[in-house]
């Protein structure tokens, strides 16, 4: 290319480049000198003006027992309320008065905060509804501005609170993203990117560029349906907190599943927190140790003890052994609850009178190889599957220990330790007839296009089979029957299959058990041979009683009855 057309084609270039630099000169006198006081109030309006979407996310929703629909967790639409201390026309002191009523903030603190120099937004107030928004507005105080807003809202409150969880800034704290609960769970199903809350002041300046600044929406933002029955979940709180306050318990909680399905019903632990006002509450209650947390749950661990031996063959609900009180296996003493032998007992003796020496001898019955067999298919130290955060395994290396009372202590659920949502797993094989199902919260997910798609669970292993789980149930049946509270709790026209337990709670520093500390569970399902629930009760550290069956046997009938009348369950009997 020849010397001239270079030059040429550079003048043209430094030609343009000089035009673009004095428009932008022009354009910034025009902005900064002719109207910087325009400029700078519409600077001040956008930094806080909000889009027509603030926050999206798609909903949690409960299923009635007529199969309709309740929000668990949606958006609310409301207004935050905003001051520019710069246009008031009256103290701040005068102003916070004005607004005292619909502002959590001390009038001394708003008045501090409206004078600080050279403010010009002050957010007072959020999550403002409609009502209090006109009260607000008609005031028409200078300088007060309202704000559209839109945030995660829970209309149940503390109800099913550690399972449902709730929302959070990420680190960044530029997006919300489930922290706990079923908002973790399903976050990447219910996350729908939420809009940018202010103008790009720039972009508006030299170009057209404010739909492209506002279209950042993205991510599925579909709702979850999930099988928590509201009322079903409101009574179960209400019975947790009131057992959990009468034994001045340190945990009390609860499941309620489908042994059938693997539905989960109600689900809680008590003290718990209101998910829309989490202020005061610690991180230790917004977990959920029904999933998160093991425990030794004692003489409801002895059902499938007694269910793996009649399931091998090993003993009968007849078979008789001399119950003396107590045994010695490896230089350890291992005794009944109350040190008393009962002489010669059949099986069904050893359920009702919760002996320990009974199952003991089931399992050397049965021998320590297929004892450990059993109940690792039972998936004791797995995880359930259940479709919540943060599951734990079970602790069960006991089972492969060389000594004989290692399997002992495991026969009456000590030595070994499982989460609430696997012990309720195993126990509802045994009236479910023998299988193993996946517990779960969430039925199907449904798009913002109206189209549904339903969650599939894996059908679980057989562990035991229809004829054992049959026998088992008759044996429970008749522990409730004739000896829970001396089968004064009995119902008439239903049956009931159940057990309690009562376990000592490990002292993690100097070894061995607290002689005063105790973990109190019970476990039922009804009706007992075609039942539609299982329910697990457990209460941690209750305070000045010793057994389960005097703090837990109430609870659970209260729960029984709520649930077969509310759900008309027909009677079997």
């Amino acid at each position: 290319m020849k010397r001239p057309q270079v030059r040429n084609r550079m003048r043209i270039v430094i030609a343009g480049v000089l035009a673009v630099a004095f428009l932008l000169v022009v354009r910034l006198y025009y902005i900064q000198i002719v109207s910087a006081d325009e400029y700078a109030q519409r600077a001040s309006d956008q930094y806080v003006r909000t889009t027509d979407e603030l926050y999206t996310r798609g909903s949690i929703l409960y299923t009635t027992r007529d199969g309709d629909i309740l929000s668990a967790a949606s958006i609310r639409a409301g207004y935050n309320i905003a001051v520019d201390p710069s246009l008031m026309t009256i103290a701040p002191q005068d102003l916070c008065s004005k607004l005292a009523d619909v502002i959590d903030v001390a009038s001394s603190t708003c008045a501090a905060r409206l004078s600080v120099a050279g403010r010009r937004y002050v957010e007072l107030a959020t999550q403002l509804p409609q009502e209090q928004y006109d009260e607000v507005y008609d005031r028409d105080i200078d300088g007060v501005y309202l704000y559209r807003n839109q945030w995660r809202y829970y209309p149940g409150g503390s109800v099913a609170s550690r399972i449902v969880g709730f929302v959070g800034y990420t680190d960044a704290g530029t997006e919300l993203h489930g922290k706990f609960g079923l908002e973790r769970q399903y976050d990447e199903v219910l996350f729908q990117q939420q809009e940018v809350r202010s103008v790009n002041f720039f972009a508006e300046l030299f170009s057209n560029l404010g739909d492209v600044v506002y279209n950042t929406s993205s991510g599925e933002g579909a709702s979850v349906v999930t099988s928590l029955e509201p009322s079903v979940s409101r009574m179960l709180d209400d019975v947790l907190y009131e057992t959990h306050n009468t034994y001045n318990s340190s945990l009390t909680g609860a499941i309620v599943m489908d042994p059938i399905t693997g539905e989960i019903i109600a689900m809680n632990a008590v003290p718990t927190f209101d998910l829309n006002e989490r202020t005061g509450a610690t991180i230790s209650e917004f977990r959920n140790p029904l999933v998160e947390d093991v425990y030794e749950f004692g003489s409801t661990i002895k059902a499938l003890t007694m269910a793996a031996g009649l399931d091998s063959g090993a003993v009968a609900p007849s078979t008789t052994y001399y119950d003396s009180g107590s045994i010695q296996l490896d230089t350890y003493t291992i005794s009944n609850y109350d040190g008393r032998g009962r002489g010669t007992v059949d099986m069904q003796q050893v359920l009702n009178q919760s002996l320990n020496t009974g199952v003991s001898f089931v399992v050397d019955e049965m021998g320590k190889d297929q004892f450990r067999d059993y109940f690792l298919n039972f998936k004791l130290g797995s995880e359930s599957g259940i479709d919540l955060p943060g599951e734990a395994y079970g602790l069960v290396d006991n089972l492969y220990a060389k000594t004989d009372v290692e399997y002992a202590t495991a026969s009456f659920g000590q030595g070994i330790a499982l989460t609430p949502m696997a012990a309720t797993r195993a126990l509802a094989s045994l009236g479910n007839g023998g299988r193993l199902v996946t517990p779960h919260v969430a039925t199907k997910i449904v798009y913002n296009d109206g189209t549904e798609k339903p969650i599939l669970y894996p059908d679980g292993a057989q562990v035991i089979t229809p004829e054992t789980s049959e026998e088992i149930s008759r044996m429970l049946t008749t522990v409730v029957d004739d000896a829970l509270r001396g089968g004064n709790v009995a119902l008439p026209n239903h049956t009931i299959a159940a057990k309690t337990g009562t376990a000592q709670i490990p002292d993690p520093v100097n070894g061995g058990y607290y002689d005063d500390k105790f973990l109190h569970s019970f476990f039922g399902y009804f009706p007992a041979f075609e039942p539609r629930f299982i329910v697990f009760l457990y209460t941690v550290e209750p305070q000045g009683v010793r057994y389960a069956s005097e703090t837990l046997t109430e609870p659970f009938m209260d729960i029984t009855r709520y649930l077969i009348n509310y759900y008309s369950i027909p009677p079997d009997r």
